[in-house]
């Protein structure tokens, strides 16, 4: 049986103003947990953090917890917790899925992150507890650090059966099965409500599989809920027996017209500098489109109902507007960047943002996946991040 502690009501105040500072934009690079709400200063953050290298699959996404002087890194089927030297002080093993892009919620402290267990057709996001990382090799299913929440509706997109042919033809992308050409999810953000509704969202991006035969897969699609009844979901990781305990409904879902990319929104990012979100993807291959690999939503429009281009039969949904700036692709009308950001994406909040780079070593005949994070600022040109230690040296 789990135990929840009550919050004392000076610590319960102190997290609701740092939540709606962050929403409201007057957070500071601080301002990411309540244990900086409460200590009312933070730790200097260095230029390059260092992921480490492990027998795992490639670096998936990061968050920064600067309260706790941590960074966490998504490395596929592993957790990987290090200080702000890069020194690895924790990690959780045995993941059962893909694990994906990560965030930090500004409230309760903990690291949310997109969960695939495709052999089940189960998607979720993981919930882990950061202080309870003390370790490294922490078993994901049998040590408590780690919790569980289905999302349903992502599963009835992946599984629709489109042609009406009754057989869903699983995990692969040349099939004109998974409504919008839905492959799963993948980059996770908490931010404000993108339509009616105040207060913090969870925004989970669908993944897309890129299909240069179909027409109805040209958006990104962003899913918000409310976590704040979630502990009521939360269930340890089930392997290979998958549990279905989630929400009923999402807050609100969303299309962002872009063109078909190659697995969709690999990390999702809400900046509070500019208020907009940064969408960080795969390039995509339709030749009618320009196939960016950053896009940036608006966050001073809200979204509009409208009809989602490309279905078969018209749908409506409510449409999200690109920052119109940047690079313009005219014939699509579709503006967009030449970003990184793909491996991980994390904005501090005062203009700069970390942006994963990745790369492979090998030892002992193995090879390894490295990842690191590496400090950039957001000039908000055709190629937006420059290196905070290149820009020093000018």
């Amino acid at each position: 049986m789990r135990l929840y502690v009550r919050l004392r009501l000076p610590a319960l105040l102190a997290v609701t103003v740092l939540t709606s500072a962050l929403l409201t934009g007057r957070g500071t690079a601080g301002d990411l947990g309540p244990a900086a709400a409460r200590a009312g200063r933070a730790q200097p953050l260095p230029a390059v953090i260092d992921g480490g290298a492990w027998r795992s699959g490639h670096l998936q996404g990061m968050a920064l917890d600067r309260a706790r002087g941590a960074m966490y890194f998504s490395y596929t089927d592993r957790l990987v917790k290090t200080d702000l030297g890069g020194r690895p002080t924790g990690s959780v093993t045995g993941i059962s899925g893909h694990l994906g892009d990560l965030d930090l919620h500004p409230g309760d402290g903990r690291v949310y992150g997109s969960l695939e267990h495709k052999a089940g057709n189960a998607f979720y996001i993981a919930v882990f507890d950061p202080g309870r990382i003390t370790r490294m090799n922490m078993d994901a299913r049998t040590s408590g650090v780690m919790t569980t929440v289905h999302l349903q509706q992502v599963a009835d997109d992946y599984t629709a059966d489109m042609n009406g042919d009754g057989v869903f033809d699983g995990n692969t992308g040349n099939t004109p099965d998974h409504r919008y050409g839905t492959s799963g999810i993948d980059g996770v953000a908490f931010g404000p409500s993108l339509g009616p509704g105040d207060g913090l969202r969870l925004t989970v991006a669908y993944g897309i599989y890129s299909n240069t035969a179909r027409s109805d897969n040209d958006h990104q699609i962003l899913l918000q809920y409310d976590t704040a009844g979630w502990a009521r979901y939360e269930r340890p990781p089930g392997g290979d027996d998958p549990h279905r305990s989630g929400p009923d409904a999402y807050t609100g879902r969303y299309f962002v017209h872009t063109g078909n990319t190659t697995y969709g929104v690999q990390n999702l990012a809400w900046d509070p500098a500019t208020r907009n979100w940064l969408l960080a993807v795969y390039k995509g291959k339709k030749p009618a489109f320009p196939n960016y690999t950053l896009f940036v939503v608006d966050g001073a429009v809200p979204a509009r109902p409208g009809l989602i281009r490309g279905q078969a039969v018209p749908r409506p949904g409510n449409l999200l507007r690109l920052e119109p700036a940047g690079l313009l692709h005219l014939p699509s009308g579709i503006h967009g960047r030449r970003g990184g950001g793909q491996y991980g994406l994390v904005p501090v909040g005062d203009g700069t943002h970390y942006v994963a780079e990745t790369g492979t070593e090998s030892s002992g005949g193995v090879t390894l996946q490295k990842g690191r994070a590496v400090l950039h600022r957001w000039t908000g040109a055709a190629d937006p991040f420059e290196p905070v230690a290149r820009a020093a040296r000018r």
